[in-house]
């Protein structure tokens, strides 16, 4: 039986396997490490699913803002074990953390991914089109899911850690 709960901070060395495992060791340079740097993952939002006594996946949320005013969510990383994927558990812990974030009065949130994976939740590049990241990214991978209908209608500018702002 798997379960959904909030990370744990004895989690942590777990959660860098999976994301090492699914990510490779050069992650740490991706775009979206870019804008998770020098901040800390929104602990209400860091969701595992987890069997009798191992982790599968993990998902966490990082708090950007926009022209640095507009509150937003960075997802990622979403990873799952490579022996559990394919049984729709990256979808489990997407749907549960979006739930939970609207539940929280978040508005919007931003993620650079597969546009194939995650627009069947919501997430769109039509939504980042006014939206800059400090590197490029490859077109379409870049994406926004409004939890708040028009919570990015007129939103433009530079995306940057809530930290940095």
């Amino acid at each position: 039986m798997f379960q959904v709960s909030l990370e744990k901070p004895a989690d942590g060395p777990a959660i860098e396997k999976l994301l090492d495992q699914s990510f490779g060791s050069t992650r740490l340079q991706l775009t979206a490490y870019c804008l998770r740097n020098d901040t800390s993952a929104l602990p209400e939002l860091c969701f595992v699913m987890r069997g009798a006594s191992f982790l599968c996946a993990s998902i966490r949320y990082w708090p950007v803002l926009i022209e640095g005013k507009h509150k937003s969510l960075l997802l990622g990383p979403l990873a799952v074990g490579q022996a559990w994927r394919g049984q729709g558990f990256g979808g489990i812990l997407l749907r549960h953390s979006l739930a939970r974030a609207k539940a929280l009065g978040h508005q919007a949130v931003l993620v650079i991914g597969s546009p194939e994976y995650y627009q069947p939740f919501g997430f769109s590049a039509e939504l980042t089109h006014g939206l800059s990241l400090p590197k490029a990214v490859d077109d379409g991978r870049f994406q926004a899911c409004e939890l708040a209908p028009g919570a990015l209608t007129g939103v433009s500018g530079a995306v940057a850690s809530a930290r940095d702002s």
